[in-house]
């Protein structure tokens, strides 16, 4: 560490913000969701932990890779914001991320292989496309894109068996 910052030293939003490069009202943001912690001043100013750099960088990574926050607090749901979370922590934390990286790669994968199947064919007819939805039949089941929700739904699904 270099010498003069302590490791319980607060840092003010503005601090926070130029180190990590994450706008002071995302930092609001995630505070309110319960992504970081701060405490307040006297004068009711955020003050944010030191060890709360790495959690906010951790949560930039996760918003690059389109890691819904969702996610991110349930990685960090045992990691603890009152104190210096410790390497066991963070390992903790480390294998419930990377289990929901592995689900979303492989939904992306099989979405990849479907899209790559029903684009990539060339046989532009829609009685041999995957994604056949005739007659409009789908529209009762909702809006959106329904089977490649089910893409998604199946690959989630797969994660949780044993």
């Amino acid at each position: 560490m270099s010498p003069g910052l302590e490791p319980d030293e607060l840092l003010t939003i503005g601090e926070m913000s130029r180190r990590t490069g994450v706008a002071a009202s995302a930092l609001r943001y995630y505070e309110d969701l319960g992504l970081v912690g701060s405490v307040r001043t006297g004068g009711n100013q955020r003050r944010y932990p030191r060890h709360m750099l790495r959690r906010v960088s951790l949560i930039s990574v996760a918003k690059r890779l389109g890691m819904p926050l969702a996610d991110v607090r349930e990685a960090f749901g045992e990691v603890p914001m009152e104190s210096t979370p410790s390497h066991t922590d963070w390992q903790r934390a480390s294998r419930r991320w990377k289990k929901k990286l592995e689900e979303r790669r492989r939904a992306i994968e099989r979405l990849e292989h479907e899209l790559t199947g029903c684009i990539g064919c060339g046989c532009l007819s829609l009685k041999a496309c995957a994604l056949l939805n005739p007659d409009d039949a789908l529209a009762a089941t909702g809006a959106g894109p329904r089977r490649l929700e089910d893409v998604v739904e199946d690959e989630e699904s797969a994660g949780d068996e044993p």
